[in-house]
């Protein structure tokens, strides 16, 4: 099936507010990685504006696409194939993506493959873990999407619970504009919170049937905050944060050491921009006193990024997953969802 011993895979990202291109061989070895962030563009608004990150992805998709063909020394001829997220996401930001990609391939001949975003973040472990194969346990902890998900094989996953409302990187973003902190509201919860105290309780987010829940949690700060201020009271905003970020935290890895157990696997990874959160890789860390290996993306992997995509792509490639030039955005793709047609 192959028309070379490596595979190299051109993949392309921007389902949000990162317009990412990467070369990867094979699945596993990095070549180039150009990610270009419009924080500071958002950090105007205190969040996404979807029209805005649309139009800067327009303006830059073809420099970071051609700075990433560049910081590998390859040409456009000598990728195998281009892979491009086409869902989940902003259908705005999505549409970029997919119609430049879809460029790529009309102009080049290269085979078109659609991947999905979450799964996506599941296949940055392999770039950080090359030995790594499932079958294996997941977290993932993205913006849009928080699960723990038993990763079968490269194509094959079983969702063992899920949130049934907010994704946790969205409570952590609607919990640090309470608190008054900049976007994005991760890193400077993560921050703040290495400075409080675990001061504050906060019901559990995991639900009588074992899935998540933040909308709760981000509901008891909201009003915790607001109560303070009708009072006249002081809070210190390090705590609230701290404690936040625990039982934020605390909840994804009691439900995945359960599911673990459960599972007689032996090797759990995290997956997507939460992963990066410091609380909760000391939390995963645990797990390695109890036998397990565990597989923690470098903190560049863990966010929106198109290595992760083109890793993806490569076993997508090997099943000869090809989508034609009629792709088009599915901005509500789920972990599962279905292909489009090929």
């Amino acid at each position: 099936m192959f028309s070379s011993e490596n595979i190299l895979i051109l993949g392309i990202e921007s389902s949000c507010d990162e317009t990412a291109v990467a070369v990867v061989k094979n699945g596993r070895e990095l070549l180039s990685n150009v990610v270009l962030s419009q924080i500071d563009v958002h950090k105007l608004y205190g969040g996404v504006v979807p029209e805005i990150a649309s139009r800067n992805h327009v303006e830059v998709i073809d420099k970071v696409c051609k700075k990433a063909l560049n910081d590998a020394n390859l040409s456009l001829s000598q990728i195998d194939a281009v892979a491009v997220t086409y869902g989940a996401g902003l259908v705005g930001a999505l549409l970029v993506g997919v119609s430049y990609a879809k460029g790529l391939c009309q102009a080049s001949g290269k085979p078109l493959i659609a991947v999905n975003h979450i799964e996506g973040h599941i296949c940055a472990n392999y770039l950080t873990y090359q030995s790594l194969t499932p079958p294996y346990m997941c977290l993932l902890t993205s913006g849009g999407h928080t699960a723990v998900v038993k990763v079968l094989d490269y194509d094959r996953y079983d969702v063992l619970c899920s949130t049934v409302d907010d994704a946790v990187g969205e409570a952590f973003d609607k919990v640090a504009r309470v608190l008054g902190l900049p976007y994005p509201g991760g890193p400077q919860i993560d921050r703040l919170a290495s400075e409080g105290e675990t001061k504050y309780e906060f019901h559990s987010v995991v639900v009588s049937n074992g899935n998540f829940s933040y909308s709760g949690l981000k509901t008891a700060v909201m009003n915790l905050v607001h109560n303070a201020e009708q009072k006249g009271e002081r809070i210190v905003k390090a705590d609230v944060a701290a404690s936040f970020n625990k039982t934020a935290v605390d909840g994804l890895i009691d439900r995945l050491r359960e599911e673990t157990v459960k599972s007689g696997l032996k090797t759990v990874a995290v997956a997507g921009g939460v992963g990066a959160n410091g609380y909760l890789r000391r939390r995963l860390k645990e797990f390695e006193n109890d036998g397990y290996t565990v597989c923690l993306p470098t903190l560049n992997l863990c966010g929106d990024n198109a290595a992760m995509i083109a890793s993806r792509g490569y076993y997508m490639y090997k099943n000869g997953e090809f989508s034609d030039l009629t792709l088009n955005a599915c901005p509500t793709l789920k972990l599962r969802g279905d292909r489009p047609d090929r």
